[in-house]
């Protein structure tokens, strides 16, 4: 199995091994740490380990959860082994304060937290030791080690657009393609080279070529499906996936041109729980407090920036009606980053480059700093720490014409940061926002205080390194 669903989220295999890997290793990199620094004598160290283990294994959390979200086990398929390594030594270098932190307030329990040494060598051997585990993982694992064989059934739009859609390397993390199996009087929309030739039935073929799950992606059920073929297939333990699940499971995000209402209707997710309501709420004002707390410096630094480029009697934030939770209008609120004039002849889509923006307003823009007066959005409860981004009332109207489901992504209050927001760059057209809406669509599906616990964790990666800002 490539992926293992946690909360409804899914999580692909090998970077939950390799998360665990990562975790076992900076627990002995610690370790040795201490036994060259206070022991030397294995016997006594090894009789004293149980007053060592807690202060690495808050070591090794510090560091995996740092890692986490710089996007490091993500960054091997983008930047190759170099990339990873490089973003793992940031990781454990920002980790430090976090476990110096953790010294002062549990002190009595985590007594080598507390010497910069062990953390200094505790880190250089966790470098090394990382390097040369991870290598050895994938040199063992290769590259289709955790990979399923997929055939998928239907060769029309549907089909066309897995292939399309998740034959990337980026994207196909998880599976390989076998072939598609075109049904008949089907048009077929997929390429000669991609058909399989199956003389027989289904069962027969992967009798003699296995696969571990069939796709059915048909564009029509109603002509018919060989379910007499697909029992078969199914006793033999192949697994028996719909063609939008098994989208929205391999590109976390939902595929709109393959679901109907029925599919949303009848599929799982979209449940929220009276407890998820007042988690999600206390981690939105924990998140919001703490960002609060974090940013003010930065947000008095703006405010000051904004009134020596434009005059002292120029506005520092600017309010603008968004469509929220169940359609109700609000009001958020930004730092100022455009002129002040800059929509006298109406709503128009931000671009890239915009020439209405201020050169402080492109530098807040870019490090996200503009969204700072949003936390008191999550305060009052008319935003949450983490949804779909909120859009203007003129922009909804339009779009809930033009795009299926654009509706359903204010079923749950918008948010600071969201799911589409890590996933996909600045949407500044109607193409664009289709796209992210497919992404909002698998957040609202699968919500949960694990997938907004990663979106938070994750967007420091994105203000870091400005993945999707304009």
């Amino acid at each position: 199995m490539a992926h293992v669903r946690l909360f409804r989220h899914y999580i692909h295999l090998p970077y939950v091994i390799l998360g665990l890997i990562d975790f076992l290793v900076l627990v002995c990199a610690f370790t040795l740490a201490v036994f060259f620094q206070y022991f030397g004598d294995w016997s006594f160290f090894r009789g004293n380990l149980a007053f060592v283990l807690p202060s690495a294994v808050v070591f090794a959390l510090a560091g995996l959860l740092v890692m986490i979200s710089l996007g490091v086990h993500q960054s091997r398929i983008e930047d190759g082994m170099s990339g990873m390594m490089l973003r793992t030594i940031l990781s454990l270098i920002v980790s430090i304060p976090l476990c110096g932190f953790s010294y002062l307030v549990a002190s009595d329990w985590l007594w080598y937290l507390g010497s910069s040494g062990v953390l200094t060598t505790g880190t250089v051997f966790g470098v090394f030791l990382l390097g040369a585990f991870r290598s050895l993982f994938f040199a063992l694992a290769g590259k289709d080690r955790f990979k399923r064989k997929v055939l998928v059934l239907g060769a029309g739009f549907r089909a066309r657009q897995i292939l399309e859609d998740l034959r990337t390397p980026f994207n196909r993390k998880g599976f390989t393609l076998t072939g598609f199996v075109p049904l008949p009087d089907e048009p077929v929309e997929v390429s000669v080279d991609h058909l399989l030739n199956v003389p027989t039935t289904i069962h027969q073929y992967i009798l003699k070529n296995p696969v571990n799950e069939i796709v059915v992606a048909v564009d029509d059920r109603r002509k018919g499906l060989p379910m007499e073929d697909l029992l078969e297939c199914k006793m033999e333990g192949i697994r028996i996936v719909d063609g939008a699940t098994f989208y929205e499971r391999e590109s976390r995000k939902v595929a709109l041109e393959m679901v109907t209402r029925g599919w949303l209707v009848f599929s799982d997710g979209f449940t929220v729980s009276s407890v998820f309501g007042i988690g999600k709420r206390s981690l939105d004002l924990f998140a919001s407090t703490l960002l609060l707390l974090a940013g003010a410096p930065l947000m008095v630094l703006t405010a000051i920036a904004i009134k020596i480029e434009d005059g002292l009697k120029s506005p520092v934030f600017y309010s603008q009606e968004r469509v929220g939770l169940n359609g109700k209008v609000f009001n958020v609120h930004k730092f100022r980053s455009m002129i002040t004039d800059a929509e006298k002849d109406g709503a128009v889509w931000a671009t890239k480059n915009d020439a209405r923006v201020t050169r402080v307003g492109a530098f807040i823009r870019k490090v996200r700093i503009d969204e700072l007066p949003q936390i008191f959005n999550v305060l009052n409860g008319s935003m949450a720490f983490v949804g779909p981004r909120p859009e203007r009332p003129y922009f909804v109207e339009q779009l809930s014409e033009k795009i299926p489901f654009y509706s359903e992504r204010h079923r749950v209050k918008p948010g600071l940061t969201g799911w589409a927001q890590l996933c996909f760059a600045y949407a500044d057209n109607e193409e664009d926002t289709r796209e992210k809406l497919r992404y909002d669509l698998y957040y609202i599906k699968n919500q949960s205080l694990l997938l907004d616990l990663l979106v938070i964790i994750q967007t420091v990666e994105v203000v870091l390194f400005k993945k999707g800002s304009q």
